[in-house]
């Protein structure tokens, strides 16, 4: 007869055994982009293992953002999700590198090219875009503005009217600070942006990112369930000019 210490090694040795034969997990990345007949069939949002094949068809453009970097898969054909990534994970680190959006940044801060510029963080907000806007702290909002050329100064006015705060861009300068005692930036606020010709440029939201969400994958599904698009579509051309830019 076993003791019961004997039987309860013998299980734990079982488990084990048991844990190592089965398969490692395999690795996820998200769908950031689709366009083409075969949208519907890979919407934004869908999770994809490394092993997955994925069939597309002529005119589809596919962008998965995994842990290794991001794919841009364009049909038509099948294509194995795990493939080498044309964009390193670098790229995305850099776009979403949260110390940019805790210090001021002086001088110009350009984009992907002049003639085009591309926010260059996730964390700044653009003020030509409405929507949800997701941050890991709404007493640091840095505000972004396309182009570099003059000074101009916008304002932002919480929808009831009782609060509003100036920023303005010098001449080449493209990000500013919001001075969060003008207009403390809340969950619950909405908020209206007015260029310097008085047009309304963008209606905003915030939500508050209570995680931090190193893995690519993770944070794209956030942006997702949060509704934070104008992020999510500006995170997936960004990587899908880098991966056009590299012969991808």
């Amino acid at each position: 007869m076993f003791s019961d210490k004997i039987k309860a090694r013998l299980g734990a040795i079982a488990l084990a055994g048991a844990a190592l034969a089965l398969p490692l997990a395999a690795m996820a990345g998200v769908v950031v982009k689709s366009t083409g007949p075969s949208a519907t069939k890979y919407p934004v949002g869908t999770k994809l293992d490394d092993n997955a094949s994925i069939s597309l068809k002529a005119g589809d453009v596919v962008t998965v953002l995994t842990a290794e970097g991001t794919r841009v898969i364009k049909g038509a054909g099948t294509f194995r999700v795990g493939d080498r990534p044309q964009v390193a994970a670098d790229r995305f680190a850099s776009l979403t590198r949260k110390r940019a959006a805790t210090r001021v940044r002086t001088g110009a801060v350009r984009g992907e090219g002049d003639d085009n510029p591309t926010n260059p963080s996730l964390w700044y907000v653009d003020v030509t875009r409405s929507g949800t806007i997701c941050l890991y702290d709404l007493a640091t909002v840095r505000l972004w503005r396309p182009g570099t050329e003059g000074t101009s100064t916008y304002s932002i006015t919480d929808h009831a009217g009782s609060a509003q705060a100036e920023v303005t861009f010098d001449d080449t300068v493209t990000v500013a600070a919001l001075d969060p005692a003008r207009l403390p930036i809340t969950e619950a606020g909405q908020y209206m942006v007015t260029a310097p010709d008085g047009a309304t440029t963008a209606h905003i939201n915030f939500v508050l990112l209570a995680e931090d969400y190193a893995a690519p994958d993770a944070l794209a599904e956030a942006l997702i369930a949060k509704g934070c698009t104008v992020q999510l579509e500006a995170l997936a051309s960004s990587l899908e000019a880098s991966a056009e830019a590299s012969g991808g």
